[in-house]
């Protein structure tokens, strides 16, 4: 049927009638024909020239999406498979292995942590007072495995028993400086050199520069746990300020107090050499060696950061109500020794510290940490200083009240006013009733059976004021032992006193406690 009107409609068209008519609408489908071919093969053309030659992107080296983007020259070779919708899953696997290798390869890059022989000490010594104040450096120094020099205004006489103490050096001329303080002693310029002098012994493998005084006394393992605290690659300058106020007024709460000791990091150290000789010349007027090396500091813009460890004890009299609510934070240094009273009675001061490096080398972390618990049938409030004293005090006092030192001693300008502290104080006793029984460590031992030190601490006997409080006296108790299990890792952790509880003692006159780390929701309360 189809075959047959096609015949007939070419008959037609090869008849003359009709032709003129037919023409216009035979073209039209031709024209069309030809646009969308044109169309098609520049389409095709437009397409296989941005295969061949893809647009370059201009990404500047600088551009940190550029490596999220492209995959870097060492793993070209991967590229196809990282971009590859298809193989997301090899794609998170590679990630997953980069990121391990990463992690392996920085725990094997890590320095070491800072030890004993990553610090030397600068030790600023007096040749006039050096028999005397040697002997407290022979108290904390290990010469075998320690560094340090004690830089001294002249010459002195050795002895065979001074092998065990640091190299000894006489500091270098200072008469070019300026000095003109009327109150102090131009030996404050040759000793706030000593840093930069350390510095230019050239030792090697040192991190940390920590100064002192030759009557000042280190608990070398506490200032390890602080110091690896800090980058040693940093810029540090850490130490603590004075126990008076009126000190931290004429003098500078910034600044840290040689005395008490300071550590600076060997990077500090080494640009303060540049330049400290200059930065001396700019003060001619400050007082001592402290104020010019804060000064110095400031001009390198480097703040002191505080570390409430360093003891200057710019104090006079008894040092008991400072040791006995030590800071929570290692104890690290002892100063002004000559000034003070022994801290253990009815001994020298240097025979006291060689009794306190007892429960030092059994737990140092531990040192003169305070726990405070309740007699609870006695109503008796007891503090234990570890490695020191404990108290035994009538009545209930709070973990506030008994954490904050008592005024045993006076002040640096020899006054009894506690506005002249840089921290709150409390007197020894509110009430005659409730002054404190204490009691000396006598005895440290560490027990390997129970893997705990054990310490005693013996009454101290004094007179007590008469009290007409109708409860039972701390004086039937002579002893009290104290068991604490070694914790260096102490002060890894947040800061948190140990709790200490009250043990059952079968033995008369005798008190037992047990010192340690808090359990879960245990509470210093009655």
């Amino acid at each position: 049927m189809k075959a047959t009107q096609r015949d007939t409609e070419k008959l037609i068209s090869m008849m003359g009638g009709g032709a003129s008519n037919h023409q216009p609408r035979s073209l039209f489908p031709k024209l069309m024909l030809w646009l969308i071919l044109f169309v098609s093969v520049t389409y095709l053309v437009y397409t296989l020239k941005l295969v061949s030659n893809p647009p370059s992107c201009h990404f500047s080296h600088n551009d940190p999406f550029r490596r999220l983007l492209l995959p870097s020259d060492d793993s070209s070779n991967n590229s196809s498979a990282i971009i590859s919708r298809n193989e997301d899953d090899n794609a998170d696997a590679l990630h997953n292995a980069r990121h391990v290798k990463n992690i392996v390869n920085d725990n094997v890059n890590a320095p070491e942590p800072t030890n004993i022989s990553h610090i030397v000490f600068g030790i600023g010594a007096s040749a006039k007072l050096w028999e005397q104040r040697k002997n407290y450096i022979k108290i904390w120094y290990n010469q075998s495995e320690m560094r340090g020099i004690v830089w001294l205004d002249g010459e002195v006489k050795t002895q065979e028993d001074e092998d065990s103490l640091p190299e000894l050096r006489v500091s270098g001329e200072t008469s070019k400086f300026a000095y003109t303080n009327k109150q102090g002693h131009r030996s404050a310029i040759r000793i706030s050199r000593i840093v930069s002098e350390t510095v230019r012994l050239g030792l090697e493998n040192v991190r940390w520069i920590v100064m002192g005084d030759d009557d000042t006394v280190f608990v070398t393992d506490n200032l390890i746990r602080v110091l690896n605290k800090y980058d040693h690659t940093q810029y540090y300058y850490i130490g603590s300020n004075s126990e008076s106020h009126l000190q931290n007024i004429y003098f500078s709460y910034a600044m840290a107090y040689g005395g008490g000791g300071f550590a600076i990091s060997y990077p500090l150290a080494l640009a303060l050499e540049k330049m400290q000789d200059r930065c001396i010349q700019r003060y001619p007027a400050l007082y001592g060696s402290d104020d010019r090396m804060q000064a110095c500091m400031a001009e390198l813009g480097v703040p002191l950061t505080k570390e409430l460890g360093f003891h200057q004890y710019d104090v006079y009299g008894n040092l008991f109500g400072l040791l006995a609510a030590h800071p929570v934070t290692p104890f690290v240094t002892l100063h002004h020794l000559d000034v003070v009273e022994p801290i253990f009675p009815n001994v020298t001061q240097a025979e006291a510290l060689k009794q306190l490096m007892v429960p030092m080398k059994l737990d140092s972390a531990g040192l003169m940490q305070q726990s405070v618990c309740y007699e609870g049938t006695k109503k008796w409030t007891i503090s234990v200083s570890w490695g020191f004293a404990i108290q035994i005090v009538r009545g209930i006092l709070s973990p506030r009240e008994m954490e904050m030192p008592t005024r045993t001693f006076l002040n640096w300008y020899r006054r009894a006013d506690y506005t002249a502290y840089a921290f709150n104080t409390r007197p020894v006793a509110r009430n005659p009733c409730q002054k404190p029984y204490v009691y000396y460590l006598s005895k440290a031992i560490f027990d390997e059976e129970t893997n705990q030190t054990v310490t005693e601490y013996l009454r101290h006997h004094v007179p007590h004021p008469l009290c007409r409080w109708k409860m039972i006296e701390p004086s039937i108790i002579n002893k009290v032992i104290v068991y604490k299990t070694p914790d260096p890792q102490l002060w890894t952790r947040s800061p948190r006193r140990n709790c200490c509880r009250l043990l059952d003692s079968m033995e008369k006159g005798t008190m037992e406690l047990e010192v340690g780390v808090c359990k879960e929701d245990e509470v210093i309360e009655i």
